[in-house]
């Protein structure tokens, strides 16, 4: 199985940072984890990036049992100050 990692947003949304899925693609993996984790985590994934092995990757990217897929909500944070 491969392992889902999940990061910020996600993690909050899925109630753990990591999870572990069957599948053959990235897509299935995802859609098993929204099956998981309900509507909220489901509609967060349209803005996440998703990374295969530390690489960005689509939803057609094959998988095999020793990959880690990666969730990663965009991050907002920081103020600029002037000085």
């Amino acid at each position: 199985m491969a392992r889902l990692r999940l990061f910020a947003s996600a993690r909050e949304a899925a109630g753990t940072g990591s999870d572990e899925f069957p599948g053959g693609t990235v897509g299935e993996i995802l859609d098993q984890a929204g099956e998981r984790y309900g509507g909220h985590f489901v509609r967060l994934l349209d803005t996440c990036k998703v990374w295969c092995n530390g690489e960005p990757v689509d939803r057609d990217h094959v998988v095999a049992d020793s990959d880690e897929v990666a969730v990663l909500p965009p991050i907002s944070g920081g103020c600029s100050q002037d000085q």
